[in-house]
């Protein structure tokens, strides 16, 4: 994820609460709204609905919050759809996000008994 496209995309003051849950949102907005986090935000995201094979459907993004422990580690909140699809394929995932000056990405592993042996 290029940390100028989403940049940009924070100059509109509704794509913050377009894709980040109100915890997610909460953490990011103590720090003020750092881009950097933002993107790798956005990426977990997109790394998140390719773990759980839907793409960008079914779900919102607000429904899949990556928080950041005091230590930094990142883990996932889900909610809504997100939350209840992951459950029914019986799906646990791991997440981890870097991200230099240009770009922000993510990797996400999903273990459950649909993703076994892959």
């Amino acid at each position: 994820m290029e940390i100028q496209r989403i940049k940009k995309s924070m100059r509109n003051p509704r794509f913050l609460l377009r894709i980040l849950g109100p915890s997610e949102y909460a953490q990011l907005e103590l720090r003020g709204f750092p881009v950097q986090s933002v993107a790798a935000s956005f990426s977990a995201k997109e790394a998140f609905s390719k773990a759980l094979g839907t793409g960008l459907h079914g779900f919102s993004l607000r429904e899949v919050e990556l928080l950041r422990a005091e230590n930094g580690r990142p883990s996932f909140k889900l909610s809504g759809n997100a939350l209840q699809i992951a459950q029914e394929r019986k799906i646990v995932f791991q997440v981890s996000v870097t991200h230099t000056k240009v770009y922000a990405s993510a990797v996400v592993i999903g273990e459950g008994p649909e993703n076994a042996g892959t």
